[in-house]
């Protein structure tokens, strides 16, 4: 059989969208490869020229008299670009992509950008002047300056970014902290390092029994040459971070290379800092906030051998590094890790081929571990190491779970129990401060009664319905509809319905309750303009408020020593959303709650408000007991084949005309229908099609249809043949189709 090679000439990211093809001569057919370079004629004058393979196809896409033939492959060619073309192909295959939808993901954009200019603080005072400073400082209660001083005692220069972010210093603090000779602020160019000048050094830290045991595992198993997949469950505060830093440390002494990636970009400077102290200018970022230009610099460092670390968000995972040793995956459980561009890729599984390519390890790390990678640590495909105890053996915030339906019937209509209001009370007349948090996903969606806690779920899936503009309820995986009732189906009260509190109402209903209480809101409408963000967690740092309302950005890596009390007013709006990881992030958001709380010296208490209290997700999280939620969960996966018990598919048809996504969905699931009746596909269950859980966008309606198979492969095969019959078929030039495999939130 004939075999044709797409190929590349030039990866700058402007021509990645230009492939030639070349026949692929007899004597290469079976050792070809993705991602191969190769040597070939090219242009009117046959020079000889490099590129590389792309794709394999046996369809021509030219008068194939016209295809001149590869030459041979070049020989000893182990450039990082082939490894990263190999990794674009196999994302193309298990995704669900075209090929340069696949090579953006990887590759970097080939463009340069001038050097920038960065904002340094710098400190302007001898440390006995400084000390002195401090002294007065403190004692007038200046906790700002005396903060942003005491750090700068430790370090300086700092970035002006971060002791306006993660210091929460307002730039007015800063101000007249120079005005008064004891800092200055500098600019200095930064081009080809985002981190400016950090202090290196710093006490290394001493590791305790369980963290010397997880890295001393994974070192000696990496010297025997083994290459795992390990899980480092350690719960909040345990050191996971002391254990990366080790590792990577003595990978870099080993002559390898590290890539560190972390869900939260924003979050980031503590982390780096840390990191930055060990491997100094060795150590590089990358974040959404830098240009094309500056994110491609620093893949040409790390491609040139200047760097030994890359710490980042998802996108880091394709940094350059010939020399790979180790991918660290930190709070691996967080959905940012699943792509919401084509291709859906997850950065696990990436991460995992990546580092089989690359001869390198990956290491997980989490307090509450995403159930596929528990699942495959329990099962034996990773290797699970566990941190049981907290550095210095603090204990963990206490959990009250109050019963809302109680509430209901001793009267109290309010959105805050009367345990919450009594510890509330407490913490303002001890000065204490206090966050309370609603999570605002999902909030348009399930129905539930306050008076017996039951919500309308779908008879057929077993995820909560979700309330419609109709007055219907709607199942958005099978399309399962009825009308809402009047009154609970269950016990005949009339108080069903939605959820309908925001943070507004959350902020009027505390004001009112506490009129002493000086309140602070977080969410998206407070945080639209520049440097609001900032400007509210540095009023709360510097304890000029008692309390924060806030989604759940108040809750991700702040630390507030200050802060004893945390509540959770409406765990059941991620415990019922329409898709079946409710429980799981419920579980996962409690935990990190409670994290927030009794980070300084004082203990912490935590109010969980739920009209589900015997929900297993709820009362386990209560507990911080890991080990009984996953085997309740991994339970009711099994039952239902949800992932990782088995694996879905979800396509989506899009279109501007609202008959043509409908009709070109039903031709589809026609056809996986057709191929199940002649046996085929035995094993497959499909669910839909339906409309998706937002059925029309900008004027294009969209369908999906659900596809479950014990076996992930299964699905792809099914993928790529409706992929080809969507290619062949003119009736789909108007209509987008996109896959996502085992999906994190559906379309």
């Amino acid at each position: 059989m004939a075999l044709y090679a797409n190929i590349i000439i030039d990866i700058s990211h402007e021509k990645l969208d230009k492939t030639f093809q070349y026949k692929v001569p007899d004597n290469l057919q079976d050792v070809l490869k993705v991602g191969q370079q190769v040597e070939v004629p090219f242009g009117n004058g046959n020079r000889m020229n490099t590129g590389y393979v792309v794709e394999l196809t046996d369809t021509p896409e030219y008068e194939v008299s016209r295809l001149k033939e590869i030459i041979g492959v070049v020989e000893g060619s182990i450039a990082i670009e082939s490894q990263l073309i190999a990794l674009a192909g196999w994302l193309r295959r298990n995704y669900g992509a075209t090929m340069n939808q696949a090579l953006k993901t990887v590759l970097p954009v080939k463009q340069k950008t001038s050097a920038k200019k960065q904002r340094m603080v710098r400190l302007a005072l001898s440390r006995k002047k400084a000390e002195e400073w401090l002294a007065v400082f403190e004692k007038k209660h200046n906790t700002a300056r005396a903060r942003l001083l005491s750090n700068l005692m430790e370090q300086s220069p700092l970035p002006y970014e971060a002791v306006t972010r993660k210091l929460h210093i307002t730039a007015a603090v800063v101000r007249v902290m120079e005005e008064m000779g004891i800092l200055t602020v500098e600019e200095q160019r930064t081009y080809r390092s985002p981190l400016g000048e950090m202090k290196r050094g710093g006490k290394k830290p001493i590791l305790n029994e369980g963290q010397t045991a997880a890295a001393e595992r994974i070192w000696e198993d990496f010297s025997r040459g083994e290459r795992n997949t390990y899980l480092l469950h350690g719960v909040t505060g345990s050191g996971k971070t002391a254990v990366y830093i080790e590792i990577i440390e003595r990978l870099v002494h080993s002559g390898r290379q590290a890539i560190v990636l972390i869900p939260e970009i924003a979050l980031t400077y503590q982390t780096v800092l840390r990191f930055y102290q060990r491997f100094g200018e060795r150590v590089s970022i990358l974040n959404s906030k830098m240009s094309a230009g500056e994110r491609y610099d620093q893949f040409e460092r790390a491609k040139n051998g200047e760097l030994d670390v890359m710490i980042g968000p998802r996108s880091a995972l394709f940094t350059p590094f010939a020399q790979l040793g180790m991918i660290i995956i930190d709070e691996e459980h967080e959905t940012s890790y699943k792509s919401e561009n084509v291709p859906r890729y997850h950065a696990r599984e990436t991460a995992i081929e990546r580092a089989r390519m690359a001869g390198a390890s990956v290491l997980l790390g989490s307090a509450t571990p995403s159930m596929e990678s528990f699942y495959h640590a329990v099962n034996g495909d990773y290797v699970l190491l566990q941190l049981k105890d907290r550095i210095d053996k603090k204990p963990l915030p206490t959990c009250h779970t109050v019963d809302l339906r109680e509430e209901l019937r001793r009267g109290n209509r309010s959105i805050l129990s009367e345990k919450l209001q009594e510890l509330l009370e407490q913490r303002l007349r001890s000065r204490q401060q206090a966050m309370l948090f609603i999570n605002r996903r999902g909030l348009a969606g399930f129905v539930s009664c306050r008076a017996c806690g039951h919500v309308m779920k779908c008879p057929h899936c077993d995820v909560s319905l979700s309330q419609h503009n109709n007055g219907n309820v709607v199942c958005h995986y099978c399309g399962y509809a009825q009308k809402l009732p009047f009154v609970c189906p269950e016990c005949g009260s009339k108080y069903i319905g939605g959820f309908k509190a925001g943070t507004q109402k959350i902020e009027e209903i505390i004001k009112k309750r506490f009129p002493q209480a000086r309140v602070l809101r977080m969410d998206f409408d407070t945080t639209r303009s520049k440097d609001s963000y900032e400007k509210i967690l540095s009023a709360f740092a510097n304890q000029e408020a008692d309390i924060l309302v806030g989604t759940q950005m108040i809750v991700k890596g702040h630390d507030f020593p200050n802060v004893t009390l945390v509540g959770i007013l409406a765990a059941d709006l991620s415990l019922h959303v329409s898709d079946f990881h409710g429980p799981e992030r419920t579980f996962q958001l409690i935990t990190q709650a409670a994290g927030r709380a009794g980070r300084g010296k004082l203990p912490g208490e935590v109010v969980i408000q739920t009209y589900s209290p015997e929900h297993y997700a709820i009362e386990l999280a209560g507990k911080q007991d890991y080990g009984k939620y996953y085997q309740a969960e991994i339970a009711y996966r099994e039952l239902l084949h949800y992932p990782p018990c088995g694996h879905m598919l979800v396509m989506m048809t899009a279109s501007a005309d609202e008959m043509t996504a409908f009709l070109s969905m039903e031709l589809l699931a026609k056809k996986v229908r057709q191929a199940q009746d002649r046996g085929k596909l035995s094993g497959l269950q499909l669910i839909g099609p339906a409309d998706a859980a937002v059925a029309k966008v900008k004027d294009v309606y969209r369908r999906v249809l659900y596809f479950k198979h014990q076996e992930y492969q299964t699905l792809v095969q099914i993928k790529d043949v409706l992929e080809q019959f969507i290619f062949r078929h003119r009736e789909f030039r108007s209509v987008s189709v996109q896959f996502d495999f085992d999906p994190m939130n559906g379309f």
